[in-house]
């Protein structure tokens, strides 16, 4: 039988915040852009992931999208397929792969970024001007709060220790 589970305020406090992301990242994915391209959401991930980082190399975009080779495989196929990647051969190692967007990649990716801001615009105009100037201000310690997550993946981290 599992150990019962402590709550304590930094506990509650950071299920709140993992609640909140989930809801604003499972409402932000759905765009009329990504429906359109017949596009699931992890396809979609990785669509905006290369046309903001790459190229990359297949084994790094698996690593960022935290999915098999496998999987990644079988996505890479079908965004090449739908001609919004370029796989290419690694000159240097043919053992590895590199992925790019194409033209008609970059300007989908265009569009779900655009999709997605003005989402964001019009629900921030619905709020009062102290509830945007505290999400303004809360900006810095997210982006930081995603590169610690990043950088220590989903490892379970003890509050406090």
């Amino acid at each position: 039988m599992p150990a019962p589970v402590t709550t304590t305020p930094e506990l509650e406090q950071a299920q709140r915040m993992r609640q909140v992301i989930g809801k604003l990242h499972r409402w932000l994915r759905v765009t009329d852009a990504g429906t359109a391209a017949g596009l699931a959401p992890a396809r979609v991930s990785a669509l905006l992931n290369v046309d903001r980082n790459g190229p990359l190399r297949l084994s790094q975009l698996a690593e960022d999208e935290g999915v098999n080779p496998t999987m990644l495989s079988r996505m890479v196929g079908d965004l090449v397929d739908a001609g919004l990647f370029e796989r290419t051969s690694d000159a240097e190692d043919r053992r590895a792969a590199w992925v790019q967007v194409t033209p008609a990649g970059a300007e989908l990716a265009a569009r779900l970024r655009h999709e997605r801001t003005v989402a964001i615009t019009g629900a921030l105009v619905a709020l009062d001007s102290h509830e945007v100037e505290l999400i303004e201000a809360a900006l810095p310690a997210l982006e930081r709060l995603a590169a610690e997550l990043r950088a220590g993946g989903l490892r379970e981290r003890r509050v406090g220790a």
